[in-house]
């Protein structure tokens, strides 16, 4: 069985790779990143011949807009318009965007990132209508060196509709990355609530069948010391009836007395040692039925069992002989579950130098049925009752099929 140590995150329910996973768990990292790429492409701008803006004004625009860029995560909405109006100023007074775009493009994702869909793109929309209209009143011509006029002097080209083109573009890109980080975003948090809604339902699940399978062991483990009681005040009675008549007889009758008490004692102490709660009820349930009975009527209900050992003297110890009937009794459920129509079910109990050992395997369904999976918590119960009597249970595919593995211990009672 698969255990958490702890709630899933967006993190851990996924397998990021080594990039990814630096970048998430190193925000900051990211932050430098974007601030790198967006001042390289500035300066890069002011580096082209053709730009008619100089290089001290593209450090200027780098060293703003890197200082805008680094408060995008926490305002979003007001580094777009930062950014917004850092574009405007550049074409105004230079001519030319130099690459400004780029950075509303880097503040916009971040608004479709974190910010509802009507306030992303309201935020957009603004930013794209106030820098084309800038682009469309400022921007100044470039030179075109591949054309010269009659008289030698050089061409100038107008290249605002590309400019403008270009910020549709990256604004547009900005959006559709946005949002499609969001929604994955948004999809992976539901579904890790989801998942975690499952395992505390599980947990819950568990510990309401830990609460009601320790409730059964104790009323049963209560006729068990009732009728270890019963055995001691009859040989007590025996004991007291044939002292002076036949005292040899007494001393076996204290014997016999001795150990049942031992046995009781034992029988006590494992009930106490198992249950934390108050209030268990302690109605009579029986001792069970044989374990021959117990496989007739899966017999009957179709099941194809094999059985070797059930015919033999079950434990002496009551807890021990209920603990093999339960564990059989369950298994056999299970596969009549959960295997229809399998070809066999072979099961086996042996005393086993001072254990004992039961083995319920199947051969695998061969029929369609209904079966979602279960929930587990019959084999919740069966692991709780056999460890309450120190055995192990072991329980997993096998071959084709399912197979179930107890081991109870023989454990001699001590004073």
């Amino acid at each position: 069985m698969t255990t958490e140590t702890g709630p899933r995150t967006a993190l851990n329910s996924r397998r990021p790779g080594p990039v990814c996973r630096y970048f998430v768990r190193r925000p900051a990292a990211m932050d430098a990143l974007v601030i790198l790429v967006f001042a390289t492409v500035v300066v890069a701008a002011a580096a082209d011949p053709l730009q008619a803006r100089g290089l001290p004004a593209a450090l200027t625009v780098a060293v703003v807009g890197s200082g805008a860029l680094l408060f995008r995560r926490s305002r979003p909405v007001a580094v777009a318009g930062a950014m917004t109006a850092l574009a405007l100023t550049s074409v105004a007074v230079t001519g030319q965007l130099g690459g400004t775009e780029l950075g509303v493009g880097f503040a916009l994702y971040v608004v479709a990132v974190s910010q509802t869909p009507r306030v992303a793109w309201l935020t957009a929309v603004g930013a794209t209508a106030i820098t084309t209209v800038a682009v469309w009143l400022w921007e100044e011509p470039t030179p075109d060196p591949a054309a010269t006029g009659e008289t030698g002097a050089t061409v100038l080209t107008d290249d605002r509709w590309s400019s403008m083109a270009g910020v549709l573009i990256i604004v547009l890109a900005a959006m559709a990355i946005g949002i499609s980080v969001r929604n994955r975003r948004e999809r992976e948090a539901e579904l890790v609530e989801r998942a975690n809604a499952l395992a505390r339902d599980r947990d819950r699940q568990v510990q309401l069948a830990r609460a009601a399978e320790r409730s059964r062991i104790a009323r049963e483990m209560h006729d068990v010391v009732a009728h270890s009681i019963s055995v001691m005040i009859t040989l007590s009675d025996g004991a007291s009836a044939s002292l002076d008549r036949a005292p040899e007889r007494s001393h076996v009758a204290l014997a016999e007395l001795s150990a049942a008490g031992r046995a009781a004692l034992g029988d006590m102490r494992r009930v106490l040692a198992a249950l934390d709660d108050d209030g268990a009820p302690l109605e009579p349930t029986g001792e069970g039925e044989d374990l021959t009975t117990l496989v007739e009527r899966f017999r009957t209900a179709g099941l194809p069992v094999h059985a070797e050992g059930i015919r033999q003297p079950m434990p002496v110890d009551t807890g021990l002989r209920l603990a093999v009937y339960r564990v059989v009794q369950e298994a056999l459920t299970n596969v009549l579950r959960h295997a229809p129509g399998t070809p066999r079910v072979d099961v086996t109990v042996r005393d086993d130098t001072g254990r004992w050992v039961v083995d319920v395997v199947d051969q695998g369904a061969t029929s369609e049925h209904d079966d979602a999976g279960g929930s587990g918590m019959g084999l919740v119960g069966m692991r709780e009752r056999v460890e309450l009597l120190g055995g192990t249970v072991e329980a997993g595919p096998w071959a084709q099929g399912w197979r179930v593995h107890v081991e109870l211990p023989t454990r001699e009672v001590s004073s």
